[in-house]
């Protein structure tokens, strides 16, 4: 077999023309609802949008920020290395969205409330920013690979057109990137498909290099992907994100009705599995592609979260605007999720603080500031993707933030909801807990990251690769070097504790909030009396737990 060639093209005009082109559609929806709608000047209409949306659009809208960045590049690298394991997770989606429609979705409709964290915000706030700096990096990493255009200045670039949307720009704005999104994958599949000797040969080249091998059953929380860790840990992660995470509800409440909105996590669901199936495929093919050349092992690219930009301009460099298509899906995601997560950000501060210390403020001033908030947390958000730069492949950065301030916060609801007769000492208590266990575990698993033996990345080739910087033809691979040290240089904590699976962060940090809370709400004797009552609704418990906690 003849040595694969590392040198690839760049954009061309005409990428250029189609990724500006979408940063114009998507800064036009926003300036079209501003010009719109300027003579509603409710902070509610600007933060929730009146509660006029149907489900089609939420449900396009909640698929979209879940396929951002993070999704788009990071999980073909993800199956590319690991294996489509990374499959399992549409199990965990299943999960996720019923308990999400069935349970949390009636409390917080119901309730009217417009902030999820109208009693602890700051674990949000800080999870949302960390959270959104990474994905905001990840399409600069793209940008930068495929263009060489200053990773920094595409960073702010794309916090400039995010931080002012409204919540109905988000939700249009969500629809068309959407649209891109799905074009932009379907375009790579079927490209990526005929360049690697079509689907079959695509099947028996992943099947040859151990990337088949989907369910693995072994019950131990350490390894990284297992059926168990991802089915459960996956779950936790996601309802973390789904259950009780502001953007997510936000745009459930702007729904009409609460059909309307349970009916848009429903249709969101499909939409999910779509996506990640086009993912998995995606990765698969890449690793078909390269299976005689990785380009990351070769030292072609600098991170495994290059691979996917750089497949895509190795395949579609010869079709103009191809190229810059794919771009544009990595960021349309980006835009949605960016402008979402600015959007609940600026909600939470409004409804936690503005509106409680400034209670005779006019709707004018109201919308004023809540447009002020966004912006100062787009500036926050962009900031960020300094620190998500060293955070390692974003795929694993992005759940394990989720996973450390989700599962805390997801066991702190489900202490409101399923033992109402919980007082505030315990869900303080418990929450604490669950908090210092899910940082301690992801903070430490950051500084040691776990060992080969339990991440399992597979073997990779660079037989067939051309050497850099030289025509000789002498060319010795490289094999992957991993820069864990040896398992007998490590503590012991380092190898249990800190090797936890990154998706069990979620799983920990809610069961230590949930244990944690009944244990001391019995150690200080005093139940919520009043929850214990039969005939309260889950609503119900729910606002009578928040309001004694914020007391």
């Amino acid at each position: 077999m003849a040595l694969q060639d590392h040198s690839i093209g760049m954009f061309q005009v005409w990428d250029y023309v189609v990724f500006a082109c979408l940063f114009a559609v998507s800064s036009g929806i926003g300036v079209f609802f501003a010009v719109k709608e300027r003579k509603k000047v409710s902070s509610r209409e600007f933060l929730v949008g009146g509660r006029e949306m149907t489900c089609g659009p939420v449900a396009l809208s909640l698929t979209a920020s879940f396929m951002s960045a993070v999704t788009v590049i990071g999980a073909p690298s993800d199956v590319y290395r690991f294996g489509a394991s990374y499959v399992i997770f549409g199990i965990a989606y299943m999960f996720v969205v019923i308990l999400t429609a069935e349970l949390f979705l009636p409390v917080f409709y119901r309730s009217g409330i417009t902030s999820t964290y109208e009693f602890n915000s700051s674990v949000f706030k800080s999870s949302q920013i960390l959270y959104t700096g990474v994905v905001v990096y990840a399409p600069a990493l793209a940008l930068n690979q495929v263009t060489k255009f200053n990773l920094w200045g595409s960073i702010i670039a794309t916090g400039v057109v995010c931080r002012s949307f409204r919540l109905k720009a988000v939700v249009w704005s969500d629809a068309f990137q959407m649209v891109v999104m799905v074009v932009g994958f379907l375009t790579v599949l079927v490209q990526g498909s005929d360049r690697s000797g079509g689907i079959v040969t695509v099947w028996k080249t992943a099947q040859a290099g151990d990337r088949l091998k989907v369910f693995d059953f072994d019950p131990s929380p350490l390894r990284r992907h297992t059926f168990w860790t991802v089915t459960i840990g996956g779950m936790f992660t996601w309802l973390g994100i789904y259950g009780v995470n502001q953007s997510t509800i936000q745009r459930c409440i702007s729904c009409r009705t609460e059909n309307h909105a349970r009916w848009a996590l429903y249709l969101n669901l499909v939409g999910l599995w779509m996506i990640l199936l086009c993912a998995v495929v995606s990765g698969l093919i890449m690793y078909a592609f390269y299976s005689h050349c990785d380009p990351w092992t070769a030292g072609y690219i600098s991170a495994p979260d290059q691979l996917m930009p750089y497949f895509v301009l190795d395949i579609l460099g010869s079709f103009p605007g191809l190229p810059g298509l794919f771009v544009a899906c990595a960021f349309s995601g980006t835009l949605s999720t960016v402008a979402a997560s600015i959007n609940a950000l600026a909600t939470v501060t409004y409804e936690d603080f503005v509106s409680q210390c400034c209670r005779d403020i006019s709707n004018r001033a109201a919308t004023w500031i809540s447009k002020a908030l966004c912006v100062v947390f787009g500036v926050a958000c962009t900031s960020m993707a300094v620190a998500a730069s060293s955070m390692g492949a974003i795929v694993q950065a992005a759940l394990s933030i989720h996973g450390m301030c989700g599962g805390p916060m997801l066991g702190l609801f489900s202490l409101g909801i399923l033992f109402p007769f919980i007082n505030s000492k315990g869900a303080i208590g418990g929450l604490m807990l669950g908090t210092a266990l899910s940082f301690w575990v992801g903070w430490g698993a950051f500084i040691h990251p776990a060992s080969p033996n339990y991440t399992r990345p597979l073997s990779l080739s660079t037989q067939n690769c051309t050497p850099l910087n030289t025509t000789s033809a002498a060319f010795t691979p490289t094999p992957l070097l991993l820069s864990t040290p040896d398992s007998s240089e490590r503590s012991v904590v380092a190898e249990s504790w800190y090797s936890m699976s990154y998706l069990h962060y979620s799983t920990m940090g809610f069961l230590a909030t949930v244990i944690g809370g009944l244990l001391f709400t019995l150690l200080t004797g005093e139940l919520c009396n009043k929850c214990m009552c039969a005939n309260y609704k889950t609503h119900t418990f729910i606002m009578g737990f928040i309001l004694s906690v914020t007391g």
